[in-house]
């Protein structure tokens, strides 16, 4: 019986970067089982534990001995491979040297009527202790990092210089090299709490080592000490912490023994804007703001240590100093920012580039302002809210080169909006200025008001239809100016009820860039642009559950209009649902109909020709065509659906009891006129021949 062993490998190094780490860990499974299985190396589960200095793999199961393996390949047929006095052919050659046998070993064997060469080829069972160094090694050059550096005079390269190698299977070290260093059973504890070397005295001893060493060696335990530590200081301090998850996921892999502390901070900066401080705290220093039962700022910050818990005070006085510092400029350049009117800024927007062949973005501010009056007329804003619009797209990027943006950069639109109101500008311009980047990601939240919304759409669009216009419009999976994240901003908000006609708004913003000299061909980059929006919009109804075939069949009518396809697929989805048979069964008849309408005969029928059946048909055709029309009119598409589908009983019929080709000319021509009626009705809401039955 196979003895079963525990292998341990861990890779000692300088701080990884924190996300970068992250994907490691999860990629490291997949990498760990492709290297043994590439060896043939039978083995159990494997876990990985990571910290910001170590990867480590564990492996249960891990066998003795790889397996003994005979393999058997097929070859080409034996009238390939050989000619006809006998002698092997180059294709007898390549096969055999590509599965390492000689020629003369190939066997022939008959399968089927054919008769083939093949190749045997007999793999004996290995050492696995043997083969864990290159496998291990492997192992190390196969994790792939977004960068990596060199150190010393080594070759070989890593996210972070290697410092020690761990490798162990049971208690027997296994000798793996990698930059200069073999492995050992020595590990690292906590860098400044019990450094080490620490012996490892079996491959399962490691974490108990770690964890006594003041190492918790997983994303998890980290996370939860981390959680456990800000309720306790919630409960403290009687206040609540908000944990993004980003940050928090940052924070978890940026210490191997977390320790939750509380700094305070002077309380003339709360009177500085709260993005402001949040962002100094949170995006700049990684620390987690405490608000109170009223959700209101507090003076008090969550910070997360890795040193000695015992060095608390001197720890939290030094965070103290870096967030007075950080605040204090935000101070100084807030209060900079408002000597000056917010649109005394806009003329400085010519310092700032949007994109090399399309301007500064004072440039792009007035074309903005254009492609939002647009919008304002399209959507039947009254003359308040139209000054309003135009208003807050002059200025919605002029914060940009205030003080306090350039230096948090992430509160660009929320400072304009507080400027904004200094100034004396209405609720609504500050509104929409602040909520013109919105939304910035699926899910967000989108502007609040009308006004916000025309500008943020007007923004988004521009920035769409000019990269389009200097060829930069989005490739494969690469999309560098988040083109797609903005254009489902856009559709989201039509969805939602933003009334105004896509096709119009890309026509005039299409319109001020050719006004504007940027040379383009205007029919190839509509197309390409609307193309872009449908393909965007197939992609949200698809990934909230609307089935591909009843897209195509509202997309085949010729519809463009993102709210408009998203209504009708989702409505011809939900009557689908609810009246399947009645569906299906009336997209096999409209099927059947289109296949047999001839167009060249026209729609106009003869009743004096037409029997019982063939009346009942022409009557419903008639009423469904005007309540179609009706529905349609008023953007009542079920009402449309359920018009149609009182369609299904007379189509029925007549194809049950109607001879359609009958041998009398006149006739037949009739019966096809009729069905071109029929197939019309269709016309202008869904292509059924695109929709398959329903699954039951």
């Amino acid at each position: 019986m196979t003895n079963v062993h525990t292998l341990t490998f861990e890779i000692g190094t300088e701080e990884i970067p924190a996300f970068d780490l992250h994907k490691a860990t999860l990629a490291l499974p997949q990498i760990t089982e492709q290297a043994l299985d590439g060896a043939r190396i039978p083995h159990g589960d494997i876990r990985v534990l990571t910290t910001p200095r170590r990867l480590i793999v564990m492996v249960d199961g891990v066998a003795d001995t790889t397996e003994a393996l005979d393999e058997v390949f097929r070859g080409p047929s034996v009238a390939i491979a050989f000619d006809a006095d006998g002698n092997p052919t180059k294709a007898a050659s390549g096969f055999a040297r590509g599965k390492g046998v000689a020629v003369e070993d190939l066997e022939r064997r008959v399968e089927g009527d054919v008769e083939y060469v093949f190749a045997t080829r007999s793999l004996p069972a290995s050492d696995v202790a043997e083969l864990l160094p290159e496998v291990l090694g492997s192992i190390i050059s196969a994790i792939s990092w977004p960068k990596s550096c060199r150190w010393g005079r080594t070759h070989e390269y890593f996210s972070r210089p290697v410092r020690w190698l761990v490798a162990l299977l049971d208690e027997q070290v296994i000798p793996v090299e990698f930059a200069g260093l073999v492995a050992s059973n020595e590990t690292r504890g906590h860098r400044f709490l019990a450094p080490g070397p620490h012996k490892v005295p079996t491959a399962a001893d490691l974490p108990v080592v770690l964890e006594s060493a003041y190492v918790l060696t997983s994303e998890q335990a980290r996370e939860q000490a981390i959680r456990a530590g800000v309720a306790e200081a919630e409960q403290t301090w009687n206040a609540h912490a908000e944990l993004p998850e980003k940050t928090l996921l940052e924070v978890t892999n940026l210490c191997e023994y977390p320790t939750v502390l509380v700094g305070t901070f002077d309380e003339e900066f709360l009177l500085v804007p709260e993005e402001i401080i949040v962002d100094a705290m949170l995006m700049h220093q990684r620390y987690f703001p405490l608000y109170d039962d009223n959700h209101k700022l507090t003076n008090h910050f969550i910070l997360v240590s890795n040193g000695n818990p015992a060095c608390a005070e001197t720890i939290i006085d030094g965070n103290e100093r870096v967030v007075r510092a950080r605040l204090s400029d935000a101070k100084f350049f807030y209060e900079e920012d408002l000597k000056h009117a917010l649109d005394t800024y806009v003329d400085r927007l010519d310092e700032v580039v949007f994109q090399e062949s399309l301007g500064t973005m004072r440039k792009k501010t007035e074309r903005v302002v254009r492609l939002a009056e647009h919008l304002a007329k399209d959507a039947g804003l009254d003359e308040v809210e139209s000054a309003d619009v135009a208003r807050a797209a002059y200025l919605a990027k002029a914060d940009l080169v205030t003080n306090a943006v350039v230096e948090f950069t992430s509160v660009q639109g929320i400072m304009g909006s507080y400027y904004a109101t200094a100034a004396g500008e209405t609720d609504q311009v500050a509104q929409a200025i602040a909520d013109h980047y919105r939304p910035r990601f699926a899910g967000d939240d989108l502007p609040e008001s009308i006004v916000g919304r025309i500008v943020a759409t007007a923004d988004k669009l521009d920035t769409i239809c000019g990269l389009f216009a200097v060829g930069q419009g989005p490739t494969g999976s690469s999309d560098p100016f988040a083109l797609r994240r903005s254009a489902i901003g856009i559709i989201a908000m039509l969805e939602a009820g933003l009334n105004v006609s896509l096709v119009d708004a890309v026509n005039a913003s299409l319109d001020t860039y050719q006004a504007s000299g940027v040379e383009f061909d205007r029919q190839a980059i509509y197309d390409q642009i609307i193309e872009f929006f449908v393909t965007r919009t197939k992609v949200i109804l698809r990934d909230s559950g609307v089935s591909p075939d009843s897209v195509e069949a509202v997309l085949a009518t010729g519809i463009v209009e993102p709210a408009v396809i998203i209504a009708r697929a989702r409505a011809l989805e939900a009557a689908r649902a609810q009246s399947a048979e009645v569906f299906d069964d009336l997209a096999t008849a409209y099927a059947r109909a289109h296949n047999l309408a001839d167009t060249a005969l026209g729609d106009t029928v003869d009743e004096s020709l037409m029997d019982v059946d063939e009346l009942a048909l022409d009557k419903a055709t008639n009423e469904a065509a005007v309540a179609v029309e009706r529905a349609l009119a008023v953007d009542d598409y079920d009402a449309a659906l359920q018009a149609l589908a009182a369609l299904r009983t007379p189509i029925d019929t007549f194809f049950e009891d109607v001879l359609i080709m009958d041998k009398d000319e006149a006739l037949r021509n009739n019966r096809l006129r009729l069905l071109n009626r029929f197939v019309a009705v269709f016309a202008n809401v869904a292509d059924f021949a695109k929709m398959t039955k329903t699954a039951k």
